[in-house]
């Protein structure tokens, strides 16, 4: 038999190029070797175990190394369905167990370890800050016409007569028109009566001299009234005391007034820190106020921090004790305070770590006027686990809600994300921001000029329980953590017997002045140091880990079943064989369903050889569809039968093939 190949072919062979791609041919004959590989393999799989369910079960109960499904094949009938029943209900315990420490170990619980330990600690970052916010003699011109109407105030809570001939001299009547206080007769709930301060009625009627017997009687509550659109919607704010009343609602006008204000032109209305701290130590280093860093908080104006380790490396206390701590001498200047802005005199002061922003309105502690007050500190260092254990974060990155204290480049905290929280929420309700809080770039402080309705919008987010809960699901706290605990003790100083030189001395060296300058109001001194150096550390670690899980389903299985991992692999393996018999019956299913759509396709009796010959040999051959008739026979015309022609030679028999070819061949006809 000759042989003839391709010069192309051959060349190409000769040269390095690759088989495939010298020829189609090669390719389609490459893709049917596949095929026939992967069906040689599927009938191997299926000369496993066995060909039936029934089969395979068989097998695995008797060669499985569970000591139970071997008992079912070898024991009688009897002693079978007995031995069924125990292994069915063992196995169920077995699942049921492990569902038990599965759900355990997917609750993440944590347990928490406490150890003691001891070395040389840095000192904390120690902020302080006057508790008036500004000096009145710089602010008074612009809290004027709020002094004058709150005088007015005053006047007719403690002298209704007075205040109300009063009301007709000169005020700022916008001040008052845009959120006046009210007072509330609540003796009668269905129908509560609701007056102005200075006389005039709001539902509708009654003269002034009824007005002050409601008012002076008992039950009369004062408000402060808010209101929105123009003052078509309102709401009242109630206060249990007139006190309250009237500091709230200072604080609220005075929020509007330093909100027009640049916070530069603020920082100068504060009190600077060469006045306010007179004398600094720390160890037996001395110390100044270029020492501290200054911060405005718009609670307290001018704060300053010492060791906040922004700029400067953190600095290490050499030992526990006072000797070794930070020494202040603070003047507050309290002749100065702000009268109706300031209810309470001294310095507000908090222990926090480097770098971190000092939320002092809300972890800071007071310390008097005329007092030496000594603060011990030690130490805690909590160490919470992140996901899934805990929604805590390390850094606040994957915390959905924008930090506005990002610009002091401080480490991340929960109070800054409530706060920055709150702050974009009264941006979106509200269409500005408050005075106390930091404010994103492109947007306006609230005030009454700009925004009338900001006050109204404020209250209702700040009494709103959705927004706190949001905000609270949303900021996550810190995974890191150290707190300073405070053991706090005061006494009075200076002592009659040293107050004349000691006040003598320190306005010499404030002031330059022979004269005393200072006096027991405005000083405070301050003691900051450790108690020791033993500090404790809070650690959280998982409950339940991944060896414990293991640990206690081996356990169940090895107890309940006898059974071990090996057991379970050979598990799998029969799930495995159940998934390919089914694969095997399926593919036989769809081999019947188009033998019989085939079939099917014969509207008559199939067709005789000699048709299936024409047809082969004569391309246009067309078998005789004619209707037959029942009496007539299978030729109508009663012609002499067809002799049956012979069929043509199937030339691939004559062909040598390998023999795993032929294998192959005749498992997929077995298929």
């Amino acid at each position: 038999m000759l042989l003839h190949i391709n010069p192309a072919y051959l060349f190409k062979l000769l040269h390095g190029f690759p088989p495939w791609t010298c020829d189609k041919n090669f390719q389609a004959g490459t893709t049917m070797h596949v095929k026939k590989y992967l069906l040689k393999c599927l009938h191997r799989l299926q000369k496993g175990p066995g060909y039936t369910y029934k089969e395979l079960l068989v097998w695995y109960c008797d060669n499985t190394n569970t000591h139970g499904p071997k008992r079912i094949i070898c024991e009688g009938p009897k002693k079978k369905a007995v031995w069924f029943l125990i292994t069915l209900l063992f196995a169920a315990l077995v699942c049921w167990q492990w569902s038990i420490f599965i759900k355990t170990y997917l609750s993440w619980e944590v347990s928490v370890s406490l150890s003691v330990g001891f070395k040389t600690m840095d000192f904390p970052a120690v902020t302080i800050c006057n508790a008036s916010p500004f000096k009145y003699s710089k602010v008074k011109h612009l809290l004027k016409d709020l002094d004058e109407l709150m005088e007015a105030v005053l006047e007719s809570i403690l002298a209704p007569e007075l205040g109300h001939a009063n009301a007709t001299r000169a005020l700022n009547s916008s001040i008052w028109n845009h959120t006046p206080l009210v007072l509330i007769d609540e003796r009668n709930h269905h129908h509560p009566v609701v007056l102005d301060l200075f006389g005039d009625r709001h539902n509708g009627s009654s003269n002034s001299s009824a007005s002050e017997k409601i008012c002076n009687a008992q039950g009369c509550k004062m408000a402060m009234r808010l209101c929105s659109l123009n003052g078509t919607q309102c709401t009242f704010r109630n206060f249990t005391s007139a006190t309250q009343a009237v500091t709230e609602w200072y604080i609220l006008q005075a929020t509007n007034i330093f909100a027009q204000v640049p916070q530069q032109e603020l920082v100068e209305m504060s009190y600077p820190g060469e006045q306010m701290i007179l004398a600094c130590l720390f160890g037996a280093e001395p110390c100044n106020y270029r020492n501290f860093t200054p911060i405005f908080y718009p609670h307290y104006g001018n704060c300053y921090i010492f060791n906040w380790g922004m700029t400067e490396k953190a600095l290490p206390s050499a030992n526990p004790g006072t000797e070794f701590g930070l020494k202040l001498i603070l003047d507050i200047g309290q002749e100065d305070y702000v009268p109706f802005l300031t209810s309470t005199a001294g310095v507000r002061l908090m222990l926090h770590e480097q770098r971190s922003y000092p939320f002092i309105r809300d972890e800071g502690i007071y310390a008097m006027s005329g007092t030496e007050t000594s603060i011990g500190v030690l130490v805690d260092k909590l160490q919470r686990m992140g996901e899934p254990y805990s929604q805590c974060t390390v850094n606040g990155s994957e915390v959905p809600i924008p930090n506005f204290y990002s610009d002091y480049n401080t480490t991340y905290s929960i109070q800054a994300c409530l706060r920055s929280c709150f702050q974009d929420h009264m941006i979106r309700n509200c269409n500005c921001g408050h005075y106390l809080y930091p404010l994103p770039r492109g947007e306006k402080y609230c005030n009454n000029r700009d925004f009338p309705d900001w006050a109204h919008c404020y209250s209702d987010l700040q009494m709103s329980v959705a927004q706190r809960e949001t905000c609270i699901r949303m900021c996550k706290e810190s995974c890191n953590d150290t707190q300073y605990k405070m053991t706090i003790s005061m006494a009075d100083w200076p002592s009659e017997a040293s107050e004349d030189w000691i006040f003598h001395v320190l306005s010499q060296e404030r002031d330059q002045s022979t004269n005393i300058t200072l006096s027991r109001k405005g000083i405070v001194k301050l003691n900051i140091y450790f108690q020791e150096f033993n500090y404790r550390t809070i650690e959280e670690s998982a409950a339940n880990n991944i060896v414990w899980l293991l640990s206690n389903l081996g356990g169940q299985f090895g107890f309940w079943m006898g059974g071990s991992v090996l057991c379970l692999i050979e598990f799998g393996e029969i799930i495995i064989d159940f998934v390919w018999i089914t694969i095997i019956k399926l593919v036989a299913l769809a081999k019947s369903l188009r033998q019989r759509r085939a079939q099917a396709n014969y509207s008559g009796p199939p067709p005789t050889v000699a048709e299936l010959v024409g047809a082969h040999t004569n391309f246009s051959f067309q078998p005789d569809t004619a209707p037959r008739s029942p009496n007539t026979g299978p030729y109508p015309n009663e012609q002499a039968l067809p002799i049956p022609g012979t069929p043509p030679p199937n030339y691939d028999s004559l062909r040598l093939q390998p023999l795993d070819v032929i294998e192959s061949e005749s498992d997929g006809d077995a298929i």
